[in-house]
């Protein structure tokens, strides 16, 4: 049986966070700087209440009345987060209800990060090809900017806020293909929030700051962004070269490559060490920032708007975990 990708929406919160803003409380920083050290000039942020869930629905909402979807057809729901409303009940749960979704519709969250998007698709082809499923919508949302420390200048610089949601079914504009995915849990300290969970329940206030004034603290997000490049260019080459074989392509058979949205200097050295075209390796970073699980899906939607999906492109996403995956999606244009 054949899955694929039939729709794609995403939504952005209202609060924008700009270049110039930032500049005011970092003046060391100039804005030509940021926009050409990390390749955002403005990023979304998410309200004080406003939660992963409720961006979620959001996007869910929009992908329904953009794309004229029956409520009744969805089967099941995924909603990838890091962000979740309560440690129990699942956010899925309070979606289904607040989505309208009928009950007998399974729905369950899971816990990634930058390939979350990635994974959510193996999930779903799961469900469909073991015939659990038909219509499967598939939601990415997070608040990573909820976990930044007010002066982490350079975390605040990347991240923004956003949520997508997907139909993943029989049909579509793109048919999913083989996967490669993969994890080691040796780096999970190089990006990590320490406590609020069971391991480390309360905050333990151990704020300091580094030589160049960035803050550390168990309290907040902490990526340790030499150790997260170093993973990424060991990882992802090898993770491109599995997912071709798998898919029985060459490289010079992907049309577009569209990976995880990092930030610009890591996306630039990535396609310059696995000798990716310019024109064949997508970017759509600067008005959105990286949105974590978010960031490919939004990317494939500014895509298909610019009539660049074609044939086959393969997605890449990878980070927090470590965590990696990747497939490539064959693109049936009418």
């Amino acid at each position: 049986m054949k899955v694929f990708i039939k729709h794609i929406s995403y939504y952005l919160p209202q609060k924008v966070l700009s270049n110039e803003q930032l500049t005011h409380e970092f003046p060391e920083w100039t804005v030509e700087k940021i926009a050409s050290k990390i390749g955002v000039n403005q990023r979304y942020i998410s309200e004080d209440n406003e939660t992963a869930a409720d961006m979620g629905i959001k996007a869910a909402d929009k992908l329904f009345n953009e794309c004229h979807i029956n409520k009744k057809s969805i089967d099941f729901l995924l909603f990838c987060t890091q962000s979740p409303d309560y440690f129990l009940p699942t956010s899925a749960c309070v979606m289904q209800e607040k989505l309208g979704l009928p009950t007998s519709c399974g729905a369950l969250d899971f816990n990634l990060g930058c390939s979350g998007y990635i994974y959510g698709l193996a999930l779903a082809k799961g469900l469909i090809t073991g015939r659990i499923a038909n219509n499967i919508l598939l939601i990415t949302a997070d608040t990573y900017t909820k976990y930044l420390h007010r002066a982490d200048k350079g975390n605040r610089t990347i991240f923004g806020d956003a949520a997508t949601a997907t139909l993943v079914s029989t049909d579509g504009f793109a048919e999913v293909g083989e996967f490669s995915l993969g994890t080691d849990g040796r780096g999970a300290e190089n990006l990590i929030v320490k406590t609020g969970a069971m391991r480390a329940k309360n905050t333990v206030n151990d704020l300091t700051f580094d030589e160049n004034n960035n803050p550390k603290s168990s309290d907040h997000l902490f990526m340790d962004g030499g150790e997260i490049f170093n993973f990424t260019a060991d990882a992802v080459p090898q993770l491109v070269n599995e997912v071709l074989l798998k898919n029985n392509l060459q490289q010079s058979d992907i049309e577009l490559f569209v990976f995880h949205q990092a930030n610009r200097y890591m996306m630039n050295y990535l396609r310059k060490l696995i000798n990716i075209e310019k024109n064949k390796f997508y970017i759509y970073l600067k008005n959105v920032g990286n949105t974590v699980s978010s960031t490919i899906p939004i990317a494939l939607v500014e895509a298909q708007k610019e009539n660049v999906l074609n044939a086959n492109v393969l997605l890449a996403g990878f980070g927090v975990g470590y965590s990696w995956g990747s497939v490539v999606i064959k693109i049936h244009n009418p």
